[in-house]
């Protein structure tokens, strides 16, 4: 991954933090990583316990962010959401999986859209 993409992935979540600070989400961890995968951000929100993928953008030309978060993505989030509620002990906690699309454009305020329970465990 170039410096570049790292770079914008940041600014992304750190955006996605804030905006999902606003809205009442209270956030536990950042990027919690197992060999086989990463949760970008693990938060509570209400009764839930939410693992969140945050896709960012700078342009059109990759698409939605939303469209990339593929099954397979979604199954190698579940995974590690597994190591995560085993290790902190929390199999009888209510969970969901939410996305965060960040959109960063040049001389614009970053668009961000939040999809809430956007997949099962898979």
């Amino acid at each position: 991954m170039t410096d570049r993409r790292i770079q914008t992935g940041r600014s992304g979540e750190s955006e996605a933090t804030l905006f999902l600070e606003k809205k009442g989400y209270t956030v536990l961890e950042k990027n919690y990583r197992r060999k086989f995968g990463e949760i970008d951000i693990i938060a509570r929100k209400d009764d839930y316990l939410v693992f969140i993928e945050v896709k960012t953008r700078t342009g059109h030309s990759h698409g939605n962010p939303l469209e990339a978060v593929t099954v397979r993505k979604q199954r190698q989030i579940s995974r590690v959401a597994q190591c995560y509620l085993t290790e902190k002990q929390l199999h009888d906690t209510a969970a969901r999986f939410d996305v965060v699309a960040v959109n960063m454009t040049k001389n614009s305020a970053p668009k961000i859209e939040l999809i809430v329970n956007a997949f099962d465990l898979c």
